[in-house]
């Protein structure tokens, strides 16, 4: 991944609809979310909610397929895995003891609370 992909990776989850928006759909692999519950599941007014998708998929985070009168949204968990991936590449300067302990959490299921 490069930098530029990884900055606008990252500025588009800064937000707080945003970064909410992407946990959301990530919740709801691989069948995805349309538009209007999104919006409704986060209070968020439908013209608001298209323009942050909007950003979230031409930041390459999310995608988007029309089924029938609904276009429904998908976290790209391929690109979640090479932003992640891109910022740990240098993890610790080749120290892989300073680093064990994050990447065992990682390696734990995040679906476990």
């Amino acid at each position: 991944m490069e930098s530029e992909v990884a900055i606008l990776a990252l500025a588009a989850l800064a937000q707080p609809t945003r970064l909410e928006t992407f946990r959301l759909l990530v919740r709801h692999e691989p069948e995805g979310l349309p538009a209007g519950e999104i919006a409704d599941a986060l209070a968020v007014p439908a013209n608001t909610m298209s323009a942050h998708l909007g950003v979230l998929t031409r930041a390459g985070l999310i995608s988007s397929k029309r089924h029938s009168r609904s276009i429904i949204y998908r976290a790209d968990l391929a690109r979640l895995q090479a932003l992640v991936l891109f910022l740990l590449k240098d993890c610790c300067q080749g120290r892989a003891e300073i680093c064990e302990p994050l990447l065992a959490e990682l390696s734990l299921s995040p679906c476990r609370t």
